[in-house]
């Protein structure tokens, strides 16, 4: 099964499209704290609607605990100062992807703790900075699921 990582995420109706997409996708959504909203924020249930209960969410304490749950899985950074795209690399259907803040990204510190070829970017014009976070994330996803010849759908 495939898993999004949202590290400290800030925006609720991002986080909520992200339920949305894995709960459609049967990909795990994984928190770490600090969550720059309430879990209960009106704008997240909006955005992921009555999606909450067909979607597994973990949350996290801290990237430690997280990266811990997570031991065994290959992880890739999403970022824009990935090295490699994610389009020329060979995706398993237990691949985990890790997403920074909306207004940061991921830190200097937990980025380092991914050799660069787990470091993947989406490819964008010349000249611009990113992709909304659900928008990087949904992309992600799709390509990971084809790669996987679309486990478990229909």
């Amino acid at each position: 099964m495939l898993a999004v990582v949202l590290y400290q995420p800030e925006i609720p109706p991002n986080t909520g499209n992200i339920i949305r997409l894995c709960a459609n996708t049967g990909a795990e959504l994984h928190l770490v704290e600090p969550l720059g909203f309430d879990i209960t924020d009106k704008g997240l249930r909006r955005a992921g609607l009555d999606y909450h209960e067909y979607a597994r969410v973990v949350r996290y304490a801290n990237w430690q605990a997280c990266q811990t749950a997570l031991i065994g899985r290959r992880m890739f950074a999403m970022t824009t100062k990935g090295s490699s795209s994610l389009f020329t690399t060979q995706l398993q259907e237990n691949d985990v992807f890790v997403f920074g803040r909306e207004t940061s990204g991921l830190p200097p510190d937990v980025l380092a703790e991914f050799p660069p070829e787990h470091r993947l970017r989406l490819p964008m014009q010349v000249g611009q900075r990113s992709l909304n976070l659900s928008n990087a994330a949904a992309v992600t996803v799709f390509e990971a699921w084809r790669q996987t010849n679309f486990a478990g759908s229909i």
